[in-house]
């Protein structure tokens, strides 16, 4: 059987097989020209030298018996291996991400030597998943769904509304970290342009409340998910017993809390961990499980939903609780979300909306001295965060014009109370996480 051994994978594939795997002199993080050394079979049609989007502290210092190397970095002397007689293969760079200019071409030459026929469409997938839900939840049973309003649980409702229609129940709970306007928004648009059945609760006392003081960011994320089940136990007792629950949990949600095999644990997420127990479900259903944003989006699409709607910015389960640096307070929260809607209006304006695939401020907890007016400050620092990415598993830092970014600035410094200095993140992910909690 054909392998493709990928970053972490062929170094075990090395490791396993008799190689040698060591630390690297020079770790390689982001974009880095890759050499194609041999382009006979799994890099056949690419280019002397491509672009490629590297994550790795270790690499591969000597092939196993079999293979030879057919591609290198200037850090990284084998940054590809193959054996063509076993036809297993090693890459040290990610061509699944779409940074890998060329990483297409690495997929599309394995799937070859497989003997694969590229036939998926997400109309099948989606007709597929529609077969799913039906064949799990039969003729009459019932699905509460927790809708955020965001992308992931909106695509989520859509598909499990296709399946049995008027038989789901969506769950909307307001902690009160949402972005300006999006409670109105959420209720708005699923109860008139995609008309489901929607409870909407407003938690957001009880949220501040248990986060009082609290300022590490892996416990807020558990305490968020904590309430947010409490809130929602409490919603479904009202709504009498029904019978599955599901969430609009997506892949890379998955690998980032440690669920995937082999992965670490980077960031917890409230929609991750299995059916919880205190809900009382008897099953769980997460149609979106295996889909990264790219695929959850086309299958939006596919499903007929709203474009805007699709293409909304994405949101974090916690809202705006992780997008201040520290302990929350109303007052924090504000600024997060004044400035969070001047930058959304001024990349709308400048028509970047579609090219930016996810951009927000950050209340850093930076205090520095300013001046305004004739007055010494010291207020805080606000960030801007905005980056391009398909599948959110990488992403960079995306390059905005200066006179858009100065006009960011300015308004932020005079309309949100409180802030007098604005800084703008240029780090990719890896090393950095997209959100900053």
């Amino acid at each position: 059987m054909p392998e493709l051994g990928i970053c972490y994978g062929m170094q075990l594939t090395a490791y396993l097989l008799g190689g040698t795997v060591e630390k690297a002199a020079q770790r390689e993080y982001g974009r880095i020209t890759v050499t194609m050394d041999d382009k006979t079979s799994l890099l056949s049609g690419m280019s002397d030298a491509s672009s490629c989007w590297l994550s790795h502290t270790y690499q591969v210092k000597k092939c196993p018996a079999g293979f030879h190397p057919i591609a290198h970095s200037t850090n990284c002397p084998v940054a590809a291996m193959a054996n063509d007689d076993k036809r297993i293969y090693g890459v040290q760079f990610h061509p699944e991400v779409t940074h890998s200019d060329e990483g297409r071409a690495v997929i599309e030459n394995f799937l070859n030597i497989c003997g694969c026929v590229g036939d998926w469409s997400m109309e099948t997938y989606a007709q597929t998943a529609i077969a799913n839900i039906r064949e799990i939840v039969g003729d009459k049973g019932t699905v509460l769904l927790g809708l955020s309003g965001g992308v992931d649980s909106s695509v989520a409702a859509a598909l499990i509304y296709k399946a049995i229609g008027d038989r789901l129940t969506c769950v909307y709970v307001d902690h009160g970290f949402m972005r300006k306007g999006e409670t109105e928004q959420v209720v708005n648009v699923f109860t008139h342009t995609f008309p489901v059945r929607l409870v909407a609760s407003d938690a957001s006392k009880i949220f501040y409340e248990d986060l009082k003081g609290v300022s590490d960011p892996e416990t807020k994320r558990k305490i968020i998910g904590r309430d947010f089940l409490k809130v929602f136990k409490a919603e479904s007792e009202k709504l009498g017993k029904l019978d599955y629950f599901a969430q609009g949990t997506i892949y890379p949600d998955v690998i980032e809390s440690g669920q995937a095999t082999g992965a670490a644990v980077i960031k917890s997420h409230h929609n991750v961990g299995g059916l919880p127990k205190e809900l009382g479900f008897t099953q769980l259903i997460e149609p979106l499980r295996m889909l990264f944003k790219d695929e959850v989006r086309a299958l939006g699409e596919t499903l007929g939903l709203p474009h805007d709607l699709v293409w909304r910015q994405p949101f974090p389960g916690p809202g705006l609780a992780i997008r201040v640096i520290g302990d929350l307070t109303p007052e924090k929260v504000e600024i997060v979300r004044e400035s969070d809607a001047v930058l959304r209006e001024e990349i709308a304006k400048a028509g970047l909306d579609a090219d930016i695939h996810q951009y927000f401020t950050v209340l850093t907890g930076i205090r520095s001295v300013g001046v305004m007016g004739d007055e010494r400050t010291y207020d805080y620092t606000v960030a801007i965060r905005a980056v391009t990415t398909d599948d959110f598993m990488t992403a960079d830092w995306a390059r905005i014009p200066y006179d858009v970014v100065r006009t960011i600035s300015a308004r932020i410094v005079n309309e949100v109370p409180h802030v007098n200095r604005v800084v703008l993140d240029v780090t990719t992910k890896p090393p950095a996480s997209i959100e900053w909690e």
